[in-house]
Formats: C-alpha cells, structure tokens, sequence
C-alpha cells in the first residue's frame, strides 16, 4: 500500500475525482437521490480529498458554520482509517478557521466512530434521504 495522505481540495480543479468518490458512495452504494447529493453547498466549502498514493480514495467537505459533511470513503479502501484521516483534517480546518464548533449529520451506524473523534449526539434519530441519521456536535478545546 502507498501512503496515505489528506490534503485540501479546490472544488472545481479536483471537481472530478470528488464527484466519482461521492456518487460511488452516496448515489451508487447507498442509493441517495442525485439532487440531494449535489447542493449549492459545494461551492463555498473547503473539499478534502484522502489519497493513496495519487489515486483519490475519499472525500468530505466543511461549511463556513462549521458542518462537516459528505465523509465518503471508496468500499475497497474502508478499514484502512481513511476516514479518520480525513475526519482530523477538517477538524483541524475548522478549528484554524476559529469554528469552535462543529457539526455533522452522521449516518446512526457510523455514531461510535465521530464519539472517538469528540462529537456527541445531539439529537434523535431521522431518516434523511432514507437512511438513519443524528445530529452530533464537537465542541473545540
């Protein structure tokens, strides 16, 4: 395996490699509706990409209010703590950006994986594009 490595992404230079990692995830895997995947919210957030090597194997991006949102990880590349990577990436982000708090709407099974990253449940379970989720919040130090 290559190293691993997270750096910022610019939204329309890498629109292409952050586009493929979030359909394969979000819109093929787990069947979430196109028009919800793609907002308006892209284009004033800073993107984050996880790299193996060169190839792109993950994405997720923060809003100027601190949401954190669109973790995605390529099933192949899962378990290698990719994620967790890019999570302390856009945490750090945040926090150099002065957010002394952020948010996220997390999928109910990934709970436990933002609790080791700081976050807390905020909120009762919803559907959102048919799947369970909570709102968590990370408060900085």
């Amino acid at each position: 395996m290559n190293k691993l490595t997270v750096r910022v992404a610019d939204w329309h230079a890498d629109n292409a490699d952050l586009r493929r990692i979030r359909e394969a995830v979000f819109i093929v895997e787990q069947g979430v509706p196109p028009e919800l995947e793609w907002d308006a919210d892209d284009v004033d957030a800073v993107h984050f990409l996880a790299f193996e090597g060169d190839f792109a194997v993950g994405a997720s991006r923060l809003l100027p209010d601190g949401q954190i949102g669109r973790v995605s990880v390529l099933k192949d590349w899962r378990g290698l703590h990719i994620g967790e990577l890019l999570m302390q990436a856009t945490i750090a982000e945040a926090e150099r950006r002065d957010l002394k708090q952020q948010k996220l709407t997390a999928q109910a099974h990934a709970v436990r994986f933002y609790e080791r990253l700081g976050f807390r449940v905020a909120s009762e379970e919803f559907l959102e594009a048919g799947i369970p989720h909570v709102e968590m919040v990370r408060d900085s130090a």
